[in-house]
């Protein structure tokens, strides 16, 4: 049987004022941006408005210091840095402890905590659950952990264990007095996020969603980010009907924005709570976007 929002064809074009939610939406968005992008700005930039939250991931390849200096940087301009902490690439528990003291000295008490791209961990942690277990985190003062959400599978991880580790999230959580919420990885068709907000709506329970989308780009680029990230479902829908000149056409995640509005509109229950940016065209063009201004 179809979740409740997809069991009616054509809800997508019930006629609602989408246009308040939508600016909301995009007003409230989060950010991901490179510790190279960050770190090359001078000063506080006008296009990034003070209180937005920033990503800034650990990069393979990368020192943490790269990604801690790219936060304080955020932190003095008046942003919210929220670094990632990919568990498969903390060295030790030493390392991690001194990651996190530098971060709460800067006034950061919310992270991203995902697996990470390594094939083989650099340390004694395999997954982000093996971390959770250590305790470590438990030792700082930390307010919330964001974990990552797959609408389009995982490239290992079965289905049920992405299932046991939510409910083991969420006990942590519980247990610890801390935020939790779900970054999912990009998307850009409505359809396989609602199904699987819908699916997992159960599982999520109060867990905050936010749904990650590209910013602004090429067609080309953003084929290019979805084959690099395995997002198969999105690509393969958008690839139909598309022939090689608009591959040069701009893309905007406007549409999908205006779905997932009308979606939360219709199911003010649901989970999905905001969208974060991917600016895979650039920094500051995802950040005009989300203004309002090209």
């Amino acid at each position: 049987m179809k979740p409740d929002a997809l069991q009616h064809p054509g809800w997508e074009h019930y006629e609602v004022d989408v246009e308040p939610t939508m600016r909301q939406l995009m007003a409230q968005a989060s950010l991901e941006a490179t510790p190279s992008q960050v770190l090359g700005l001078a000063a506080a930039p006008e296009w990034l408005m003070p209180g937005t939250r920033i990503y800034v991931p650990f990069l393979p390849k990368s020192r943490f210091e790269e990604t801690l200096a790219a936060c304080e940087r955020l932190q003095q301009w008046g942003m919210v840095a929220i670094p990632h902490i990919p568990a498969r690439a903390v060295p030790g528990e030493a390392q991690l402890s001194q990651w996190l003291t530098s971060l709460i000295g800067l006034g950061v008490y919310h992270i991203l905590l995902i697996a990470g791209e390594r094939a083989t961990p650099a340390g004694p942690f395999a997954n982000t659950l093996a971390l959770l277990a250590s305790g470590i985190l438990a030792q700082f003062p930390l307010q919330g952990i964001g974990v990552a959400g797959h609408p389009e599978g995982h490239p290992v991880a079965t289905l049920d264990e992405l299932s046991d580790a939510l409910i083991f999230k969420r006990e942590y959580a519980r247990a610890n007095q801390v935020e939790l919420w779900i970054v999912t990885q990009f998307s850009f068709d409505p359809d396989i996020v609602i199904h699987w907000l819908e699916s997992y709506r159960e599982l999520l329970g109060p867990v905050p969603v936010y749904l990650g989308m590209p910013g602004p780009t090429r067609l080309k680029n953003l084929l290019f980010y979805a084959a690099q990230c395995g997002v198969v479902a999105s690509m393969a829908a958008l690839r139909r009907n598309m022939n090689a000149a608009q591959l040069l056409k701009p893309w905007t995640p406007a549409p999908l924005v205006e779905a997932m509005a009308r979606y939360q509109m219709m199911n003010p229950a649901t989970p999905f709570r905001g969208i974060h940016l991917y600016p895979f065209g650039g920094l500051k063009q995802s950040a005009y976007w989300l203004q309002g201004k090209q």
